[in-house]
């Protein structure tokens, strides 16, 4: 007689067959397209930047295993996902030593302290954005200018400078849209925020590829496409309900839309799938929750930028998003029966 092993075993009974190292590769093939245009914009230079905090991130996860006797999870590529974001997140001549320190605080105090991958409380490479917005304010807002002519066989010498040393910034620099708006009241043509002709960060120029990358990770069900609609929405109606009481003072919604880390934030930060919410309800209140702060920091902070505050505020509100917003379970009722 054939023996037969019954497995009993709690829900999902039904899972889908993509594990966490095809999701992360896919999140890497999604990102590649706008990470390639950025180096394109700004040559060389941000290249190098790319290539550290990849790098580094990937090498300093396999160091923090090793040391604390764990198997190695870098081949998960969620280390190499940290450390692309973040250096998509800094300007194309940040110092490389400095972004190599963005990556070890990125793994090291925005994951690995946690307990790994599916534990940290807030998105990885913005912790090491945020350390490196701190400590080093003057470099990681020195913009250098895009399509230079000699961007493909000069290194910035900002670069390449000296750990503790000032970095000097050689070449023409300018300033990024949201700076030049916020303090000079000076706009820019949607069509050049849409197709990436501006300063900004290495990841804030190829817009249409991070849209389309978006697109496919939610095509291919990896992504959350509510989270970052609800951004959109939130923020186009919250700016636009400024740009009508006063057009001279705040900037249009389409140009809030498109200028900045919103859309790399937006849609490859914010939909951290363990740092956001998991309810139906709660993915949109927390979209809401991003789209308020990003705009109420442009228009009224003291910072151009509020994109990574805001992802990171609601990184740390989401588990009680979830409790507030807590589907009802069938044959209850959410009211308190007082006996």
């Amino acid at each position: 007689m054939r023996k037969i092993t019954l497995h009993i075993a709690t829900s999902p009974h039904v899972v889908k067959g993509a594990s966490t190292e095809t999701i992360m590769k896919n999140v890497i093939y999604a990102l590649l397209p706008a990470a390639a245009f950025g180096v394109y914009a700004f040559g060389i230079s941000a290249l190098l930047v790319l290539l550290t905090t990849t790098i580094s991130a990937v090498a300093i996860e396999h160091f923090l295993c090793k040391i604390s006797k764990k198997e190695s999870t870098v081949s998960d590529y969620s280390a190499a996902i940290t450390g692309l974001l973040l250096g998509m997140c800094l300007p194309p001549d940040f110092p490389l030593w400095m972004a190599f320190m963005g990556s070890a605080i990125s793994i090291g105090l925005g994951k690995f302290i946690f307990g790994g991958l599916g534990y940290n409380v807030f998105n990885p490479a913005l912790v090491g954005r945020a350390f490196l917005q701190a400590t080093f304010p003057v470099p990681i807002t020195t913009w250098y200018q895009a399509f230079g002519p000699d961007r493909f066989y000069h290194i910035s010498s900002s670069v390449l400078a000296l750990p503790f040393m000032q970095p000097a910034v050689d070449g023409v620099s300018g300033a990024t849209p949201l700076s030049a708006f916020k303090f000079d009241h000076v706009d820019t043509q949607t069509y050049d925020l849409a197709m990436g002709f501006i300063n900004g960060s290495i990841g804030e120029t190829g817009t249409v590829f991070l849209i389309l990358g978006g697109i496919y990770l939610a095509w291919r069900k990896m992504l959350n496409w509510r989270i970052p609609v609800s951004i959109f929405i939130t923020v186009f109606v919250f700016s636009g309900a400024a740009y009508l009481i006063n057009n001279t003072a705040y900037p249009s919604p389409v140009f809030t839309l498109f200028s900045g880390g919103l859309m790399l934030g937006a849609i490859y930060m914010a939909t951290d799938m363990v740092a956001s919410p998991i309810t139906s309800m709660g993915v949109w209140v927390y979209g809401a929750i991003i789209g308020i702060l990003v705009v109420m920091i442009r228009l009224w902070g003291g910072l151009p930028e509020g994109v990574m505050y805001a992802i990171l505020l609601a990184n740390a509100i989401s588990p009680h998003i979830d409790n507030l917003i807590r589907p009802r379970v069938y044959g209850t009722t959410n009211k308190l029966k007082l006996s």
